[in-house]
C-alpha cells in the first residue's frame, strides 16, 4: 500500500540538477525561489536532484527547501536517505543505480520511497520490492532522452498495479 494514496491530483517538481559545489554560494538561491514558488502554487511533491552536490552543501540546501514546504509539500532527496532521515525530509527517490528498496526499508523504515523507472518491467520490479510510488519516463521528447511515448506509460502503469507512477518528460500544458 502507498503512502501517497492521500495526494490526489500529483504534482511533482524535480529541481534542475544544475547545482554543483563551485556554483552553489550564487545559484542555490535561485532554486530555493524555484521551489518556493512552486510550494506556493500548490506542488505536491518536491525531489531535489541535485545530484553534482556534496553532503554538506544537499544537507543545507535540503534544510531550508524542508522547513519551506512545511506539511504541505513532500520534499524527496535523490538517491540520498542518509540526508533526507538527517535533515527530516519526506523521502528519498532512488534510480536504477541505488540501494535497493529493501535495504531503505530496513535502515530507513519511516521514509517514502520512490523509484525512477524508464520500462513497464522496472515499474512491476518498484512495486514488487515495495516503492511508494514509481516516476516514469520520459514519456515525450526531452532533451537527449529517447521519449517512450503514452502505450509505455499505460504498460508501466498495468506493471506497477495498485502503486501509483507519475509520467515525467516532456509534459508542458
Amino acid at each position: 500500500m502507498s503512502r501517497l494514496t492521500d495526494i490526489r491530483p500529483m504534482i511533482y517538481m524535480i529541481t534542475d540538477g544544475t547545482l554543483t559545489d563551485q556554483n552553489f554560494l550564487t545559484r542555490s538561491l535561485d532554486t530555493i525561489e524555484n521551489v518556493t514558488i512552486a510550494i506556493r502554487s500548490g506542488v505536491s511533491l518536491v525531489q531535489l536532484r541535485e545530484k553534482q552536490l556534496s553532503a554538506k552543501n544537499l544537507c543545507t540546501l535540503a534544510e531550508k527547501i524542508v522547513k519551506i514546504a512545511g506539511a504541505t509539500t513532500k520534499v524527496m532527496i535523490n538517491d540520498r536517505a542518509d540526508i533526507a532521515a538527517a535533515i527530516g525530509a519526506d523521502g528519498v527517490q532512488l534510480t536504477e543505480g541505488s540501494l535497493p528498496v529493501a535495504v531503505i526499508r530496513t535502515s530507513f523504515p519511516d521514509l517514502i520511497v520512490g523509484a525512477s523507472t524508464h520500462s513497464a518491467d522496472a515499474c512491476a520490479a518498484a512495486a514488487k520490492a515495495g516503492s511508494d510510488f514509481a516516476v516514469f519516463g520520459p514519456v515525450y521528447a526531452t532533451p537527449g532522452k529517447r521519449p517512450q511515448g503514452p502505450e509505455a506509460l499505460a504498460d508501466a502503469c498495468e506493471a506497477a498495479g495498485e502503486m501509483p507512477v507519475i509520467a515525467i518528460g516532456g509534459i508542458d500544458h
